[in-house]
Parts: structure tokens; C-alpha cells; sequence
């Protein structure tokens, strides 16, 4: 199954310096531009997971047998297909921004997060999606503001360069509609965050090597046919050094 950390495995990968299916849930939309009013139900309701896809080419998607990888988040064992394609041009690479280098990080494992609040307006929890650098902005407010949790709204937005913020409404009274303050007061007080893990769109290996070709890459240069039923896992020699390039 994909690989998820929870609770204090997700923070400890958050503050680390180095670099689906089956559910009724969705993701919360959470793209520029986007604001939501949300009462934080606790300190601890995110998770985090290696994702792969490449934007506006191929939608992200998580491995349904997900490799092994250093605390940088670097690919050593057990790899994916998509794995390979970046070790492949990494391995390739002569030197960081070439070529090579460019086409390796179209392939390579992004550690992101998920992120649960209680939306006010629609008085149902949520989850976000996000960057680590996006969740590392919203963690500090929430370090900030943590001994006003449960007593205060925030603004949860994301700007059009892709910041991401969450900011207390220290006037609820004033700032707050009726129905936002009523949703405030009946909302949870558990967010059980392990509810969606089903969220998470899972590729089996076979799916995995159909969206390589889909992105344009040559699988037979990993070891795999183009129908994706012939693969061979000596293709691309592993290297145990986590430094990129």
C-alpha cells in the first residue's frame, strides 16, 4: 500500500532539512486565490506521502508499492518505475540545471502534505494539499497561535505565487457570519485525519510505466516494454549516493 506518515512521523518529516482510492473523500480545492474560513481541530491532523506526476502533463499519484528511500527522500531500493526514470537521468547529469538534470526532477518523488481544518462555511472538515515549504508556513501560525486553538477562527489562503498562509480572526464577533460562528461552536472536536488516507490516487507498477510513456519517456531505456508487461529490474544501476547531480 502507498506510504503515509502519520502524527509524528509527518513532523519529523516536515522539519527534516533534507529534501488511490477506495474512499468517499476528496481533495479540498486549494489552488491560488483560494480562502477558507476554518476553526484548526488540533496540532497533529496532517500526514505526509511521496507523490509523483507532472503538472498539466500527468495527474499526481502515489505507488501502490512505494520504494525505499533516504531521509533526503531520494529513491534506493525497491524502486518504482518512475524511480528508475529519474535515476536514469540523474545518472546522466554532469552537472545541476543541464539537460539531464531537468528531465530527472520531472520524475523524482515529491514529499507533500496533507493538511485538515473544519471549514466554517460548509461546516464539514476539510483537507488541503501542499507543498512541504507551504506546510512548514501554515505549522509556524499554528505554533504561533497554538495555546488560542479551539478559541479562534483562521483565514487558510493560498496567493496567486503560491504562498500559503493562515491567519487568527481575532473578531469573531465582528468578522464572523452567524453561521460561521454556529458551525465554530458544533464543530468536532476529533479530526481523525487516518479517514483520508483513501484520498490518495494509487498506481500499481504497470499503471505507473503507462504514465512514463504517456509522459514521454522512452521506458525501454529502464527496462520495460511499451505494454508494460516486460520489465527488468537490472536496467538502471542504483547508486546509494543521495546528493543529486
Amino acid at each position: 500500500m502507498a506510504e503515509i506518515l502519520s502524527g509524528a512521523g509527518a513532523l519529523d518529516a516536515l522539519n527534516n532539512d533534507g529534501q488511490g482510492g477506495g474512499s468517499d473523500k476528496d481533495w479540498t480545492k486549494f489552488n491560488g486565490g483560494s480562502k477558507y474560513v476554518v476553526k484548526v481541530i488540533g496540532m497533529h491532523d496532517l500526514f505526509a506521502f511521496y507523490s509523483y506526476g507532472i503538472f498539466k502533463q500527468v495527474n499526481s499519484f502515489v505507488a501502490k508499492n512505494p520504494s525505499k528511500k533516504t531521509d533526503k527522500g531520494f529513491p534506493v531500493d525497491n524502486l518504482t518505475p518512475w524511480d528508475k526514470a529519474f535515476l536514469y537521468h540523474r545518472d546522466k547529469s554532469k552537472e545541476f540545471g543541464d539537460k539531464h538534470s531537468n528531465e530527472a526532477y520531472k520524475y523524482k518523488p515529491e514529499l507533500r502534505y496533507a493538511l485538515g481544518f473544519f471549514d466554517l462555511d460548509a461546516g464539514e472538515r476539510i483537507v488541503i494539499d501542499v507543498s512541504k515549504k507551504q506546510a512548514q508556513s501554515i505549522r509556524t501560525a499554528l505554533a504561533k497561535y497554538e495555546k488560542k486553538i479551539g478559541k479562534l477562527a483562521f483565514e487558510l489562503s493560498k496567493d496567486s505565487n503560491g504562498t500559503a498562509s493562515l491567519t487568527p480572526i481575532i473578531d469573531m464577533d465582528e468578522d464572523l457570519t452567524d453561521k460561521q460562528r454556529k458551525n465554530f461552536d458544533e464543530a468536532p472536536t476529533e479530526f481523525n485525519i487516518e479517514e483520508f488516507h483513501g484520498i490518495l490516487y494509487e498506481q500499481d507498477e504497470q499503471q505507473m510505466v503507462e504514465l512514463l510513456s504517456k509522459a514521454g519517456f522512452d521506458v525501454s531505456l529502464i527496462g520495460y516494454s511499451a505494454s508494460a508487461n516486460d520489465p527488468n529490474d537490472e536496467a538502471v544501476e542504483i547508486s546509494e549516493d543521495d546528493v543529486p547531480f
